[in-house]
């Protein structure tokens, strides 16, 4: 998935729009992607694909809110950007509230549709990275012996080697050695940023 450019998702029931969309966003060179329904969408999307969804609040079928739902079921972070009428503002917060990015009413600027498509597509990426950044951190916690792992819950704690060699009833050299295999395994260049990826680790869900 990682070779996959970011795309602009357009979900809307109205052909017309979803074309209008598709050229205003196509000549600003984005990729997008089209579907007349949440029905049609949601099993052609891969949570793994970057981008932002623009979507149409108020759909047959299943509407843009309960779409919204789905993707967060899923654990999809792709930012979504609600179009709404005139009378769906209710309906708007209640998305902001379930961790919409933005929402448009109707009629809008063009340039106000792609100012917050880009600004959906930062956060996206910011999101990945993190995400990414989070599993390369578990990836290298999971490599640990043990052994490697008590070291390192001690050496985060602030234990000295002299005081983790007698809780663990080892030699100081051998503290010194299980150190520097975790820091190594961890690709940690200080004390302070161990700790700040266990931080950023049981900071997130799972």
């Amino acid at each position: 998935m990682k070779d996959l450019p970011a795309t602009v998702f357009i979900v809307d029931d109205d052909e017309a729009v979803r074309d209008s969309l598709r050229l205003l966003l196509k000549s600003i060179g984005l990729p997008v992607r089209t579907f007349a329904s949440a029905q049609e969408f949601l099993p052609n999307y891969d949570v793994r694909h970057p981008g932002c969804l623009v979507l149409d609040i108020r759909m047959p079928g299943m509407s843009g809110l309960e779409l919204q739902q789905q993707l967060n079921v899923r654990g999809a972070t792709i930012p979504v950007v609600f179009i709404t009428g005139h009378g769906d503002i209710p309906m708007a917060v209640e998305a902001m509230q379930h961790g919409a990015f933005d929402f448009l009413q109707k009629p809008f600027r063009d340039q106000d549709l792609i100012d917050r498509v880009q600004r959906a597509l930062e956060r996206d990426a910011g999101i990945r990275a993190q995400l990414k950044a989070t599993d390369r951190i578990r990836e290298h916690l999971a490599s640990l012996t043990p052994r490697e792992r008590e070291v390192l819950d001690l050496v985060t704690a602030g234990k000295p080697n002299k005081v983790m060699a007698g809780d663990l009833d080892v030699s100081q050299r051998t503290i010194e050695i299980h150190r520097a295999r975790v820091m190594e395994k961890m690709q940690a260049r200080s004390l302070a940023q161990l700790v700040r990826m266990l931080m950023e680790i049981e900071r997130l869900p799972g």
